[in-house]
C-alpha cells in the first residue's frame, strides 16, 4: 500500500486458502484496503464477502470471472468495479460487461483463461492477442477507460515485463496488473509517455493551432500528414503527461 502502484488490491480469492477466508477477512477490517478482489459469486465465500464490501466501503470492487450476471449480483449499488475477463463466456461477453452500470474497467486474466481454453505462453504475446484487442474495442465502445492488461508472472524479469507492457500499450491498454511490488516502477514507466512522445505531441498541437487560425484543417508537419485524429491523440498524450507529472498513472 505504501508502494507507487495506484491502488494495492487485497486479494480473498485465489491468494487465501479456503480455510483461511474468515481470517482474512477479519485482516481486511483492520487493514481497511481501497480495493478487495472477492470470490467469485458461485461460490460459498462470495456473500460473505459481499457483506464485508458493504461494511468497509472500499474505493474500488474487484471481480474474479467477471460476466454480466456475476456484475449484477454485487448489486446496482456500492462501489466502482474492475471486471476480470478470465474464462471463455467473460471474453465473449466483454462489451455486455463494460456497459455495465457499475464498472469502470475491465482486466484480462490470462492465467485462468489460459487453462480454460488451452492458451500457451508465447514471449511475443500473440496467443493474447485476440483477448487484448477485443478487450480495448469493447471498452472504447462501452464508453469506459482502456483495460488492464494480464499480470507477468515471473517477478524478477524486469526485461521481459517492460517488453508486455510496451506491447499492451501498443494495442491500446492503458495499464497492468503487478503482482508484486518491485514491478510497479517498470509498469510505471512503461505506461507513461516518453519525454520525445511529449515533445512530439505539444508540436503537434501548437502546429495545429497556428494552422486552424491560418484556416486550414490539414498540413504536414516534419513531413507527416496531420489531421483531427491526430491531434487527438496528442491530446491524450499531453493528459497522460500531466497525470504522469501529477504522479498518477
Amino acid at each position: 500500500m505504501a508502494s507507487a502502484a495506484d491502488v494495492a488490491i487485497a486479494d480473498l480469492e485465489d491468494a487465501v486458502a479456503p480455510a483461511e477466508k474468515p481470517a482474512a477477512r477479519e485482516l481486511l477490517r483492520g487493514l481497511r484496503p481501497p480495493a478487495i478482489r472477492v470470490n467469485g459469486v458461485d461460490t460459498e465465500w462470495f456473500a460473505e464477502d459481499l457483506a464485508l464490501v458493504e461494511e468497509l466501503g472500499p474505493e474500488i470492487v474487484v471481480l474474479p470471472k467477471a460476466t454480466p450476471d456475476a456484475v449484477a449480483a454485487l448489486g446496482e449499488d456500492g462501489p466502482p468495479v474492475i471486471a476480470i475477463a478470465e474464462t471463455a463466456q467473460g471474453v465473449r461477453q466483454a462489451y455486455e460487461l463494460a456497459a455495465a452500470p457499475r464498472v469502470e474497467a475491465l482486466l484480462i486474466g490470462a492465467v485462468d483463461l489460459g487453462a480454460e481454453i488451452g492458451l500457451e505462453p508465447r514471449r511475443d504475446g500473440l496467443e493474447l492477442l485476440y483477448v487484448r484487442s477485443k478487450l480495448v474495442v469493447d471498452s472504447a465502445a462501452a464508453g469506459i477507460r482502456s483495460p488492464f492488461d494480464v499480470v507477468h508472472l515471473e517477478v524478477r524479469d524486469e526485461a521481459g515485463l517492460e517488453e508486455e507492457c510496451r506491447l499492451a500499450r501498443s494495442l491500446g491498454l492503458r495499464g497492468k496488473a503487478c503482482i508484486h511490488p518491485a514491478q510497479v516502477a517498470v509498469v510505471n514507466r512503461a505506461f507513461a509517455p516518453t519525454d520525445a512522445e511529449a515533445e512530439w505531441a505539444r508540436e503537434v498541437v501548437e502546429a495545429f493551432e497556428a494552422e486552424v487560425e491560418a484556416g486550414r484543417g490539414v498540413f504536414a508537419l516534419g513531413g507527416t500528414m496531420v489531421d483531427l485524429p491526430v491531434v487527438e491523440r496528442a491530446r491524450r498524450v499531453l493528459a497522460d503527461v500531466e497525470r504522469r507529472d501529477a504522479g498518477e498513472h
